[in-house]
């Protein structure tokens, strides 16, 4: 499992925002911010409906990760997305940083990534509350 997703009653804008926020509370700063939409609109002239990816980043759980192992950057930071899906709902995903952590087979690693795990399911809990 790469990733887990919920569906959330606000729009897309809202929920972005609300998203952001609920990572601040699991001490995550957003440190990238991808227009999907604009992108594809620019580049190939596509219309596509509302997509961005978040890279989320909790320095002290970074530092430790990269303490841990120096090229842990390659899996670094933590995306989440918030997406239009086709009947209007709002999908906001999150990567699994139990799963990516695992593929080091690091011991010191796979317990960070259980910790930032726990995070994430608390941001996308409280999400749904």
């Amino acid at each position: 499992m790469y990733g887990f997703t919920a569906t959330v009653t606000d729009t897309f804008d809202v929920a972005v925002q609300r998203v952001t926020e609920a990572l601040k509370v699991e001490g995550f700063g957003v440190l990238t911010e991808i227009d999907v939409q604009a992108t594809m609109k620019k580049k190939l002239d596509i219309d596509q409906r509302p997509y961005k990816i978040l890279g989320a980043c909790n320095p002290k759980l970074a530092h430790q990760a990269i303490e841990a192992e120096p090229d842990i950057g390659l899996l670094l930071p933590c995306n989440v997305i918030v997406r239009e899906a086709e009947d209007g709902s709002v999908v906001v995903g999150f990567m699994n940083p139990a799963t990516v952590l695992g593929l080091v087979q690091r011991p010191e690693l796979e317990s960070l990534g259980a910790e930032v795990l726990s995070r994430m399911e608390r941001v996308r809990d409280a999400l749904v509350a």
